[in-house]
């Protein structure tokens, strides 16, 4: 890596954001291997990896046969076990690797403590490159701890700008499956779309296929650069109402939710009260979240979509068409109960 500090600003992707792609970016005889592989973002990867006849290796722990479950009938996928504490093991794991991709998920022992020790040991082994487990929105310029995730992550960044290899992160902006679960912004039953100061923050979302493929493709790429952003849909809160209109036949109201500024607060207080801290995604780390997506702190900058050609990217409208078919099988308003039900 150049003597600059990627972090310090967004000089690099700029610059790197405009190449035009080229056939010969892309590389197959390598061998990557993948940490986090029995996870659903990790599995996609490895799939993802294989349709381009990559080797692929795969990290598990000690005597779990989770992974010889997943692929042990796949003769192109390599199994090693290796506890992220057996520097020795990790070396061995690592030996004739070309790249590293991590996508482990978990709070500070994972993010920062194991994928240390995974960066330490691919240095001692020759790894050329390393994708950390970033995956998503832009945590270098949120408010320094508003949102724990974030910070860990950016610690993690230094430590690998330190290291005497390359590394490429991929920001996506949040899962585009976070809107039919986990994430309490569309209310269904109530027909409500909630939203925090500004209806109109433009809000980025990518499927987790449409991550694992880009990854891949970025695993593959020998050009890649410091970071590259992909957004597979932007929208808003009001856009994503009135698509909800459009999909059920029936009206979506916004619904003020009050100020990013009022949710932090209570994001702390949530965080002072709560007895699941060390959980990768306790619900005042979901308000984190909100708070930095609809403050624009997290919002993409650069978003490179084409680096590696056109691409089919899943909107939004395609995620809640399908969830809205799931629950429903037509997705029309009988699936939306009305208020109070």
């Amino acid at each position: 890596m150049g003597s600059c500090n990627p972090w310090a600003s967004h000089r690099f992707s700029r610059r790197r954001r405009t190449d035009t792609y080229r056939e010969e970016q892309i590389i197959t005889t390598i061998t990557v291997l993948v940490a986090g592989a029995t996870g659903d973002l990790g599995q996609r990867i490895v799939r993802e990896l294989l349709r381009r006849d990559a080797a692929v290796r795969v990290l598990t722990r000690p005597g779990s046969g989770t992974a010889h479950g997943i692929y042990g009938r796949e003769d192109r996928v390599e199994i090693y076990e290796a506890a992220y504490t057996d520097r020795a093991a990790l070396a061995s794991a690592l030996s004739g690797v070309d790249t590293v991709i991590s996508a482990v998920s978990g709070a500070r022992p994972v993010i920062v403590d194991a994928q240390r020790s995974l960066l330490a040991a691919a240095v001692e082994a020759g790894v050329a490159r390393f994708i950390p487990s970033d995956y998503s929105a832009d945590y270098r310029r949120v408010t320094p701890g508003s949102n724990r995730n974030f910070e860990l992550r950016r610690e993690f960044a230094a430590q690998l700008d330190a290291a005497p290899l390359r590394v490429t992160s991929v920001l996506n902006g949040a899962f585009t499956d976070m809107l039919t679960g986990q994430a309490p912004m569309i209310l269904f039953k109530r027909r409500r779309v909630l939203f925090w100061s500004s209806p109109d923050q433009v809000l980025d979302f990518t499927t987790k296929d449409d991550v694992a493929r880009f990854v891949a493709l970025t695993a593959l790429d020998e050009d890649a650069p410091r970071v590259v952003e992909i957004a597979g849909d932007r929208v808003t809160a009001r856009s994503i109402a009135r698509t909800m209109t459009e999909l059920t036949e029936t009206p979506f109201a916004l619904q003020w939710a009050g100020t990013t500024t009022v949710l932090a607060a209570i994001s702390r207080i949530g965080r002072h009260f709560s007895k699941d801290n060390d959980q990768a995604f306790p619900a005042w780390q979901g308000m984190q979240y909100f708070v930095s997506m609809f403050s624009g702190e997290a919002e993409l900058q650069h978003v490179n979509n084409d680096r590696y050609g056109r691409q089919e990217w899943t909107s939004v409208r395609d995620v809640l068409e399908a969830h809205l078919k799931e629950t429903t099988g037509d997705g029309r308003n009988r699936t939306i109960a009305h208020p109070g039900h």
